[in-house]
């Protein structure tokens, strides 16, 4: 069992920075993959970046690339996404998620452990 607690989600205008963090309880943390999915007002929940176990392999989706980046602290027990150059359109509750095994994928329902999520605001 992982239970994973998001953080950092705010309100802030277009073109600023936000980092979530995720912190995933159990000492078998650096057995998993983990991803950063969101949900929009009114849409489906979607991918937006992952990350292997040993965190050498990333995957994102084409709106964020370049923007945002993902990455992990296994002495921490923690993943990262750094999200730069917002848009309004980034506004969604995020969501981290575990995956047991190293290799990252795109689609949630490989995902076997979901935080609650957290709230990110892009507005002017």
């Amino acid at each position: 069992q992982v239970q994973l607690v998001e953080s950092g989600g705010r309100s802030v205008q277009p073109g600023d920075s936000l980092r979530l963090s995720c912190v995933g309880s159990g000492p078998t943390f650096t057995q998993y993959a983990m991803g950063w999915f969101r949900q929009a007002p009114g849409k489906e929940r979607e991918f937006v970046a992952s990350i292997s176990a040993r965190g050498d392999v990333t995957l994102y989706e084409e709106s964020v690339k370049g923007r945002f980046t993902i990455s992990r602290d296994n002495a921490k027990n923690s993943v990262y996404l750094q999200m730069n150059r917002l848009k309004s359109e980034d506004t969604a509750v995020y969501y981290c998620a575990a995956r047991k095994g190293n290799y990252p994928t795109t689609t949630q329902h490989t995902y076997d452990y979901w935080g609650q999520g957290t709230q990110v605001t892009v507005s002017s």
